[in-house]
């Protein structure tokens, strides 16, 4: 205060402009991995703000919050990457400058342009991603057989097997495993996925969410869980270094998370500022390695910000193999989409 007086009105807006604005809040829609306190922090001392965080499972349920809130409520979203352009299509987000964004530095997959971007202009950065695929306990079970996803059906693991509640991962690995790419799956090809799920099904004990299927492996209540991946086991790699997970030569699927700005925002730099947090390496080797979650950041350069330790359980020198037998998420039209969510509730009431 006796510092201000002295100054000259000029100088002290100048201040004003270079310094924190304390009390400001940010509100953003997020995944579990973004609730981590470590996650936030640094971002909200370095601007002296609150990051308010409210934690959304399924696209359709983060667009739902969006419809039913006002204009400036929501600042930050994060999305499944293959959603973004259904997001801009809404109308809920923002452009965001692509010339501020360290894609330069990503891995070149994870740049997703096709995902990211509409009619040239970019809405969202990729900010993490990993596998669904097949985890599982390699003393429980011979880690041979994960590499064919056949031997799941084949009645050696029968009640021993947790499936992710999650359709489109899992009806994606059943397609790979009937040698249908996941981009060709379409009202001629669902169908013959349903008996293959269903046999999945008869061979399973559970079907459970991210937390469930974490615990459920970790205790031993079963012994693999179709549709995980590093996502599931990494976290637990500490406490249970048994846990393991492979992608199967038939091929897993890759999925990307990504982060824009939200349509409306009442501080779209603040909300630009956060989303260049995440993806620079500090804040990506703090996501990747998120309490609730662990994946890969899309950004390589966060590999000098991970342990040895941390890159080891990743797979991080593993990667240029894995991208290249992972594929995308399925990206099924509408009447496809009601089918398959269709297929996916005969299956739980199964």
């Amino acid at each position: 205060m006796v510092l201000t007086s002295r100054l000259p009105l000029t100088a002290v807006a100048l201040l004003a402009l270079a310094s924190p604005s304390f009390g400001q809040e940010l509100n953003a829609l997020v995944w579990c991995d973004h609730t981590d306190p470590s996650l936030v922090a640094p971002f909200e001392e370095k601007f002296g703000v609150k990051v308010n965080l409210k934690e959304y499972e399924g696209t359709a349920a983060g667009m739902a919050i969006l419809d039913q809130s006002q204009p400036g409520d929501w600042d930050v979203l994060v999305i499944d990457a293959v959603d973004v352009g259904r997001a801009v299509e809404a109308g809920k987000l923002a452009e965001i400058p692509a010339d501020q964004l360290p894609t330069a530095d990503f891995f070149p997959e994870l740049v997703m342009p096709a995902n990211n971007t509409v009619d040239g202009k970019t809405y969202a950065v990729t900010e993490k991603f990993g596998y669904n695929t097949i985890s599982y306990d390699k003393t429980k079970v011979d880690p041979a057989d994960m590499q064919d996803m056949a031997a799941l059906t084949g009645g050696k693991y029968d009640g021993r097997i947790g499936i992710y509640d999650y359709y489109l991962p899992v009806l994606g690995l059943v397609a790979l495993g009937q040698g249908v790419n996941t981009a060709d799956i379409n009202a001629e090809t669902l169908p013959a996925l349903k008996e293959p799920l269903m046999k999945l099904r008869a061979a399973s004990k559970q079907v459970s969410d991210v937390v469930s299927a974490q615990t459920a492996l970790a205790t031993g209540e079963v012994d693999i869980v179709v549709g995980g991946g590093e996502w599931l086991t990494a976290v637990l790699a500490a406490d249970n270094p048994n846990l393991d997970w492979t992608i199967p030569k038939q091929g897993g699927l890759r999925w990307a998370q990504s982060i824009g700005v939200v349509a409306g925002t009442t501080q779209p730099d603040l909300a630009l500022e956060f989303v260049k947090y995440i993806v620079s390496p500090e804040g990506q080797a703090r996501l990747a390695t998120a309490s609730c979650y662990w994946g890969m950041p899309a950004n390589a350069k966060a590999g000098d910000a991970l342990t040895p330790e941390q890159k080891t359980v990743l797979r991080w020198d593993e990667q240029p193999e894995f991208l290249k037998r992972a594929q995308l998420y399925p990206i099924p039209d509408a009447a496809t989409d009601t089918a398959m969510q269709d297929m996916w509730t005969e299956m739980l009431n199964q």
